[in-house]
């Protein structure tokens, strides 16, 4: 796919029925975008507010405090060992990061970006803007022998997945053996909900049972967005193969690509803290616990949805069949082909709405009417 041919921004298709869903009574009950609704913790605005007075530029590879806060943290919350200040880099997000990381480490024409089945629809864009192509598959055999880049998603958007230790060791080998690198998208990974998961987080990449204490070609990023509540913060990080993050630090010197001192400083406090991050779990999880029943007794199968901030759920029909029924009662969630065409009749329902708008939603669906065959 060539720039000049991507595609149009596909959640534009949503604005029918987001305003049919705004005409119900008692408002809408947007269960559509994984944006957070909770107010950032105290400690971390404090933060923000005390490094204001930002009159030089900061660096692109991030304060030492914030690079040693990350190392800290990979240890501490992922059990990665062996990461160095010079091995981590602070991001804008981990939006930009995904989009530009294929160009950033100079793919083109005949390159392959492998990314999920069920993807976070960036992945490919990523692909298109470096020249490259886009090819979904979990399956390691299934990858071309030109493939230069692959992307995993533990948990995934939008199927909350959890990849095992196992999936992760065969995904490096399988990236080794045809020289690409290998990056895990791992932002939800403390949202873990069944199994292993409910109480810990999920594996990395780096993770040493993975690695056997190698990096190379391996990079994980990770976002505060859901943890923290600094979606509009723009606040994340890699970590992975020092040599690859070097790369990375030059080409995004020369682009700009640097974080805003202030918010360098509120990231600090923020991966210094596991209480607020316990906090803000426990919120999604009573939401989740009163949402997932709903969904069931509407008539709804869930599928996956282990961790994550979403339930990716189907009744069996196309996906816009679903929408529409569901705004008629008030309720907008998003469709599956929207996360790659493998998907025409799920939808993806987001945890991220208030206690009182997860209720509105628990109220009207045990009134949809159920579909007969």
């Amino acid at each position: 796919m060539a720039l000049q041919q991507l595609p149009d921004y596909p959640w534009d298709l949503m604005a029918p029925y987001a305003e049919q869903a705004r005409r119900h009574p008692d408002g809408i009950v947007d269960l559509s975008i994984g944006s957070p609704v909770d107010p950032t913790p105290a400690l971390i605005r404090d933060a923000l507010c005390a490094a204001t007075d930002a009159h030089a530029y900061p660096t692109t590879v991030g304060t030492p405090e914030l690079r040693q806060a990350i190392v800290d943290w990979f240890e501490r919350r992922r059990g990665v060992e062996g990461l160095t200040l010079a091995s981590v880099l602070p991001t804008i997000g981990s939006k930009e990061l995904v989009a530009f990381l294929a160009f950033l480490l100079g793919l083109g024409d005949g390159d392959v970006v492998v990314h999920p089945v069920a993807a976070y629809p960036t992945y490919a864009v990523g692909a298109a803007l470096a020249g490259a192509r886009a090819f979904a598959s979990d399956d390691p055999a299934e990858w071309p022998e030109n493939t230069r880049l692959v992307w995993l998603n533990s948990p995934g958007n939008p199927d909350g997945r959890v990849l095992s230790v196992d999936e992760l060791r065969a995904a490096r080998r399988r990236a080794r053996e045809v020289g690409a690198v290998l990056v895990s998208d791992e932002c939800y990974a403390e949202l873990g909900w069944e199994g292993e998961w409910a109480d810990t987080p999920t594996p990395s990449v780096l993770d040493p049972r993975v690695t056997d204490g190698d990096h190379s070609g391996l990079l994980a990023i990770y976002s505060l967005s859901k943890q923290s509540n600094l979606a509009g913060y723009r606040a994340a990080f890699l970590a992975g193969d020092e040599s690859l993050v070097s790369r990375l630090v030059t080409v995004r010197k020369h682009a700009g690509l640097m974080l805003p001192a202030p918010l360098q400083a509120a990231m600090v406090v923020a991966l210094g803290d596991d209480e607020h991050v316990a906090e803000q779990k426990a919120l999604y999880r009573a939401r989740r616990a009163v949402l997932l029943p709903a969904v069931r007794e509407a008539g709804f199968r869930v599928d996956r949805s282990e961790a994550g901030l979403y339930l990716w759920v189907t009744e069996g029909r196309d996906a816009w069949a679903t929408i529409e029924r569901l705004a008629a009662v008030g309720i907008l969630v998003g469709p599956g082909v929207f996360y790659g065409e493998h998907s025409p009749q799920h939808v993806r329902v987001s945890l991220t709405a208030s206690d009182e708008r997860i209720q509105a939603a628990v109220h009207r669906l045990s009134a949809l009417p159920q579909l007969r065959d």
